[in-house]
């Protein structure tokens, strides 16, 4: 069976505390190059953030160069220029609403390049003020996120795991954003929306695994068995398919709006949202899985019932001259690196796949 049929009979046996070895270094790697292109490049701000005038007109046969240059007679040669939808024309310049004089340049230099009266021309202007407004609002949604987060987390379950939720959060974060600043993607409030909506299921994600594992923490024949890693090991392998399931089911309908809204609709505003969507979707699915799981064991490992544990373990294991993994086996079952050991009496496994396993003969019953 591969690995593709198991994981959809829900059988997987991934072996996670290996595979959080590499995943760490990728996060890391990512995060680094998040910091750095906030760095160097910064954050491409939408014209709600930063105030100005934006103008709009339908320029098919314009490239940027004649653009540039129309601007340029006009004294905003800085101006940001940029292509929506493919034919429609979008300028962006830091001007007041107050300096009339400069937005009718503007507006008559687009005019005269895409062949068009002014009044086909649109404009829109936020002053600056209104635009730190929108900013410090969204700073302060985002700090009552964590607080609110931090203390229903840590109500329900305990403050390790929220923390270790919070620190994915924040990683899903830096990274989403490094991604918009490394590829200078507008923000805008439709990608705040789209941010806070991301962190909520990433958030969602990581508590379905979190309260798996403390189901499995919970039984009896666990307790006092297992390392705590090795149950969020199988907690992981048990929430797998739903995870992927709650991607995918997810991810689809969010490209549905991303090529709708792009390709066939021209809406700006759908593609904004999407592309931050689609983004938080597949990062916040990865951090539930390789950031917060890594995290909440890192942190539960060192309480001291669990160093208590894992010595006890390591006790029993060097006195039956076997490794903690098979000592664990007992009570979890068999380790995904390595298939358990045949049990006394019982017939020898295939050693190939494809072998079948010869029948036991059966006993006749006396008459």
């Amino acid at each position: 069976m591969n690995r593709l049929q198991r994981l959809w009979r829900n059988q997987t046996q991934v072996d996670f505390p290996e595979v959080w070895k590499t995943t760490l270094k990728v996060s890391a790697a990512l995060i680094l190059i998040g910091v750095v292109a906030l760095l160097v490049r910064g954050v491409n701000l939408g014209i709600e953030f930063e105030g100005g005038t934006v103008w709009e007109a339908s320029a098919p046969d314009v490239s940027t160069a004649d653009v540039r240059d129309a601007l340029r007679d006009v004294g905003q040669a800085d101006a940001k220029i940029q292509f929506v939808g493919g034919d429609v024309l979008r300028v962006r310049a830091e001007l007041d609403a107050t300096d009339a004089s400069s937005v009718a340049g503007v507006s008559a230099a687009l005019a005269a390049l895409t062949g068009q009266s002014i009044d086909d021309i649109s404009f829109n202007s936020i002053s600056a003020s209104w635009g730190d407004e929108i900013t410090n609002k969204a700073i302060r949604a985002l700090i009552v996120f964590f607080i609110v987060v931090a203390i229903y987390i840590t109500l329900r379950l305990e403050w390790r795991m929220s923390l270790a939720a919070l620190v994915a959060v924040a990683h899903d974060i830096v990274i989403t954003v490094g991604i918009y600043s490394l590829f200078q993607l507008e923000v805008t409030p439709a990608t705040v929306i789209a941010f806070l909506t991301i962190m909520g299921y990433s958030l969602y994600d990581t508590l379905v695994v979190f309260d798996k594992n403390r189901d499995y923490q919970r039984r009896s024949a666990l307790v006092g068995r297992a390392t705590y890693t090795r149950i969020m090991n199988t907690a992981l392998n048990t929430v797998l398919l739903r995870s992927v399931n709650t991607t995918i089911t997810s991810v689809l309908p969010v490209l549905s709006m991303l090529v709708i809204g792009t390709l066939v609709l021209g809406a700006v505003t759908l593609a904004e949202f999407a592309v931050a969507l689609l983004i938080g979707l597949l990062v916040g699915t990865y951090s539930s899985l390789f950031v917060a799981a890594p995290a909440a064991a890192w942190l539960k490992e060192r309480q001291p019932e669990f160093v208590e544990l894992r010595e006890r373990l390591e006790a029993r294991a060097q006195s039956r001259g076997t490794s903690v993994h098979e000592v664990e086996d007992v009570a979890v079952g068999p380790s995904p690196s390595r298939p358990a050991a045949p049990k006394a009496g019982s017939p020898p496994r295939p050693s190939q796949p494809g072998t079948a396993i010869p029948p036991r003969p059966r006993k006749r019953k006396r008459r």
